[in-house]
């Protein structure tokens, strides 16, 4: 396939690495995250990453944590400080249920408030960002 068909390909079937939006619980932005793990803040500054293989790192490129593929959310020192259940749900490292992300991207406090918004992310992503990392 020629590359022009490649690209046809790709933003016909939205496979390009496009960034979805963060957003507060008054839909203004917060940010974004891209496919391939860049995050964004409302400037359009790059201020963290999600690596392939799990690792969450500042903008420094300091690795600040890291998701497994079970969605347990760990820090820097190997901790586990939270988890991403399946039905969405985001437990703390005692397992309390301290919010949830809706399969719609609605994310909630424990409380069931909406706290903001990430259409389109994945949800252990959305968490990172939500509740356990501040990216600045």
């Amino acid at each position: 396939m020629k590359k022009i068909g490649i690209l046809f390909f790709l933003l016909f079937t939205g496979m390009l690495l496009q960034a979805q939006s963060i957003q507060s619980s008054s839909y203004s932005s917060l940010g974004s995250i891209s496919s391939d793990g860049k995050i964004k803040n409302a400037s359009y500054q790059t201020v963290g990453y999600i690596k392939d293989d799990g690792a969450v790192q500042n903008k420094s490129y300091s690795t600040i944590g890291y998701i497994k593929s079970d969605g347990t959310i760990q820090n820097s020192s190997y901790s586990t400080v939270g988890y991403v259940k399946a039905n969405g749900a985001v437990q703390n490292s005692s397992y309390s249920t301290i919010g949830y992300i809706k399969q719609d991207g609605t994310v909630q406090n424990a409380s069931y408030s909406t706290i903001g918004y990430a259409k389109g992310v994945k949800k252990e992503w959305a968490a990172l960002v939500f509740f356990f990392f501040k990216f600045d």
